[in-house]
């Protein structure tokens, strides 16, 4: 039977599905931080790259069937999130991107696709422009590339079971549990100040690139979407009907054969 979780009730009580085993974990000392990771699987490889106040183990549904499809798959925590670490300095996207990219040397990856949800996906795009030697094509779901993209904030009760599930987390896994307040100023005030992308920096990126958007996304405008579909070279769109900012908790299988689909069709 298709897993549904539409309102968000079993990701509150238990999180998504765990992570499978692997010995290939570990930390990357980089700039000033401690960066969590861990690499599953063996072929073509893909980094997961989850959303701002969250960690790897909100990718638990997608995970295998990516490992089954014949990818590598490598998680990363966030800076500050999950199991890694931060310094004091304000975050900025560009910063989360050089982690993923220490991450990769580490590993020794010399290219990969990024499949990036909410604030995982900005990193994955600016990667994208920036590294696109790096990057095979970036999975960007559920983001913007500029403040006007975002919907004014509305608290909703699946938002509100999102942030307990994350709450819980966040003391169950930092190394610093007692700084969530902190932790959640400063990726909000990275949240509303970027990214800033010019039509001319989304003109610049070169990478297969597909935006992904769902039909009740509480954060992302519709049009947005539209917008960087019309302005990243080759960009295409996937709409996901009936689910919203947390379509892979809530619809896994759905979500997981559009990214499958877009994998399938880029380049190693």
């Amino acid at each position: 039977m298709e897993l549904r979780d539409d309102n968000l009730d079993r990701f509150e009580a238990e999180g998504a599905a765990p992570l499978p085993d692997t010995e290939t974990r570990g930390q990357v000392d980089h700039d000033g931080a401690r960066i969590w990771y861990a690499s599953y699987g063996s072929g073509t490889p893909v980094i997961l790259l989850h959303g701002g106040l969250g960690n790897s183990g909100n990718w638990g549904y997608q995970v295998p069937a990516l490992i089954e499809a014949g990818h590598r798959v490598i998680v990363i925590d966030s800076r500050g999130h999950g199991r890694s670490t931060r310094d004091e300095r304000p975050y900025t996207y560009e910063l989360l991107a050089s982690d993923v990219l220490a991450v990769m040397d580490r590993l020794k990856i010399g290219k990969a696709a990024v499949a990036g949800w909410s604030d995982g996906a900005c990193v994955g795009m600016i990667l994208g422009r920036t590294h696109p030697e790096r990057i095979s094509g970036v999975f960007f779901f559920a983001c913007n590339m500029d403040p006007s993209g975002t919907k004014e904030f509305v608290a909703t009760p699946i938002i509100e079971r999102c942030f307990s599930r994350h709450t819980k987390d966040y003391a169950a896994l930092s190394a610093a549990p007692d700084e969530f307040d902190a932790f959640i100023e400063a990726v909000g005030l990275m949240q509303r100040t970027e990214p800033n992308y010019t039509i001319a920096d989304l003109a610049d990126i070169h990478v297969p690139v597909v935006i992904v958007h769902s039909e009740h996304d509480e954060f992302i405008k519709h049009e947005h979407a539209d917008y960087l579909v019309r302005h990243i070279p080759g960009a295409e769109m996937i709409l996901l009907p009936g689910v919203s900012h947390f379509a892979p908790l809530q619809r896994p299988a759905q979500f997981n054969a559009a990214l499958l689909a877009f994998l399938a069709r880029i380049p190693a």
